[in-house]
């Protein structure tokens, strides 16, 4: 079996301390486990409102950010929002807190990363901002920086 060459491990060597590295226990949960593109981020604390809404947008390759505070209350992503991701095109979807249907998301053709999984839904009351300027875990990220990811983890490379 050949091997496929780590990207975020190349990304990081070429470009060092520009590689900004979310340096978390991340898991994997669609069926991509590489995926990268432009970001585009929502903040919010255990409301998927807005996550829904930008997931029924095309995607245009581009990655979803949800900053929930790194919470584990609630899921921000399931089986179909990810269902829904990857009919409209999105690369992925990065969520700093956990989802729910993973069964169903490994089948869906996108790239889903969260801490964990949580059955309970997440509250729906249109709260949370778009396009903000997120914190992961001291990594700042803003709309249109561009995040790789793959098995070895997430690497942010500013706009």
């Amino acid at each position: 079996m050949e091997r496929l060459p780590g990207i975020t491990a190349d990304l990081c060597d070429a470009l060092g301390d520009r590689a900004l590295v979310l340096a978390l226990d991340w898991r994997d949960y669609g069926a991509l486990r590489r995926f990268s593109g432009p970001a585009v981020t929502v903040a919010t604390r255990d409301d998927n409102s807005l996550v829904r809404a930008q997931l029924e947008q095309p995607g245009e390759g581009r990655v979803l950010v949800v900053d929930n505070g790194g919470g584990r209350r609630c899921a921000m992503v399931g089986g179909n929002l990810a269902a829904l991701a990857a009919r409209n095109g999105w690369a992925g979807v990065v969520v700093f807190g956990v989802v729910r249907d993973s069964v169903e998301m490994a089948s869906q053709a996108v790239g889903i990363k969260a801490l964990g999984t949580c059955p309970r839904p997440p509250l729906k009351r249109g709260e949370g901002t778009l396009n903000a300027e997120v914190n992961i875990n001291g990594v700042t990220i803003r709309p249109g920086d561009h995040v790789v990811a793959d098995e070895d983890g997430v690497v942010v490379v500013t706009a």
